[in-house]
């Protein structure tokens, strides 16, 4: 069984790359009787419920032809503000958006609060109060924060 979820995971991160989207996370879970996948894609751009549907029919088409899974459910969509962002790719498209980042520091870690407003060579740069810029591989965590104006 675990070779064949490793395989999942393959399928899904081809679909979405040929979609010109990411993979952020696969979950398996449930009994092998009945099964649930959930695939979470990410684009540079937001990811519509038609593309997400898209996906799902090619990786179910796959899964199917491979005789991967007998009996599954398979939920593809894209990330919810929950989950941190893990690519820089995934940046731009927040600008000026409000953010919880935890980054390295030279002694430890830090966390901050600040808004998104510009993203440049690696370089994510934030207002909060001040701007303060941190690079993208020094980022430990970085979430959305929801706002409702």
């Amino acid at each position: 069984m675990k070779q064949n979820i490793e395989n999942i995971r393959e399928i899904a991160q081809q679909v979405a790359e040929q979609n010109n989207l990411f993979l952020i996370d696969l979950v398996v879970r449930g009994l092998e009787t009945n099964r649930v996948i959930e695939v979470f894609i990410d684009g540079e751009q937001n990811v519509s419920a038609e593309v997400c549907a898209l996906v799902s029919r090619e990786i179910t088409k796959q899964i199917d032809e491979n005789n991967l899974l007998k009996s599954y459910r398979l939920d593809v969509s894209s990330p919810g503000v929950d989950r941190p962002l893990i690519y820089l790719k995934q940046f731009p498209k927040h600008t000026n958006r409000m953010f919880e980042v935890e980054f390295k520091t030279a002694e430890s870690s830090s966390i901050f609060k600040g808004k998104l407003i510009s993203v440049e060579d690696g370089i994510l740069s934030f207002h909060s109060g001040k701007e303060i810029k941190i690079k993208f591989v020094d980022v430990i965590k970085a979430k959305v924060l929801v706002s409702f104006n």
